[in-house]
């Protein structure tokens, strides 16, 4: 009588919770991220644990624990936010994670949406700058993924549905809006562009301060 199939290592994770190639490449990014903060550093380890917990962290129809993604868009002008409709605070654009969508493709979906500016990421590729945890709407939690991405030197047009209040503000302006999360991604966001680690056409030291 053959014995069990063998298991196919590939196939699952934590029991029998399936792989999803997303989590896997969440993990490698996560184990070299550096928190700029003890709050960061919080939100690093609670994400992380998310992600050996069997569930798909990735459905925020999956339970009430789930990733999201945001980024935060600079450019020659400096740095896009949006005043949230619902929350009247202003943010980076961002939101859930559509099926099968990668956490980085999700922040420039949602810049689109939000705030009707095409961004992209820069050139050297997706920049995980924070990662911030926080309640939500209902109950929910959220663990977000913060991306630097570089946006176009042209004014924002938010389509009908979503904030109005949209706009480029300078740093000190940008961090005088911030809350603490917002604070965090910032000034991560900052020290990468002044380092010359990630190219923003126009986002210099010098030039970022207006």
């Amino acid at each position: 009588m053959p014995g069990p199939a063998p298991s196919d290592p590939q196939s699952t994770v934590t029991g029998a919770d399936p792989v999803d190639p997303r989590r896997t490449a969440l993990v490698a990014l996560l184990d070299g991220h550096r928190p700029v903060d003890a709050r960061e550093a919080r939100s690093l380890a609670v994400v992380r644990d998310a992600l050996a917990t069997p569930g798909d962290p990735f459905d925020r129809h999956a339970g009430l624990t789930h990733v999201t993604a945001s980024g935060v868009v600079v450019g020659r002008r400096g740095v896009l936010l949006h005043r949230h409709r619902r929350l009247h605070r202003w943010m980076q654009p961002g939101g859930h994670l559509d099926p099968a969508e990668r956490p980085e493709d999700a922040v420039l979906r949602e810049c689109v949406e939000e705030t009707g500016l095409v961004a992209a990421h820069p050139s050297t590729g997706p920049c995980l700058v924070h990662v911030d945890v926080h309640e939500a709407a209902d109950a929910h939690v959220h663990l977000d993924l913060r991306y630097l991405v570089v946006g176009p030197d042209a004014d924002p047009a938010p389509p009908p549905g979503e904030s109005q209040e949209v706009g480029w503000f300078d740093w000190p302006e940008a961090v005088a809006l911030a809350d603490d999360a917002l604070a965090g991604a910032l000034r991560s966001a900052r020290r990468l562009i002044d380092a010359g680690t990630v190219d923003v056409p126009g986002a210099t030291a010098e030039e970022a301060d207006g």
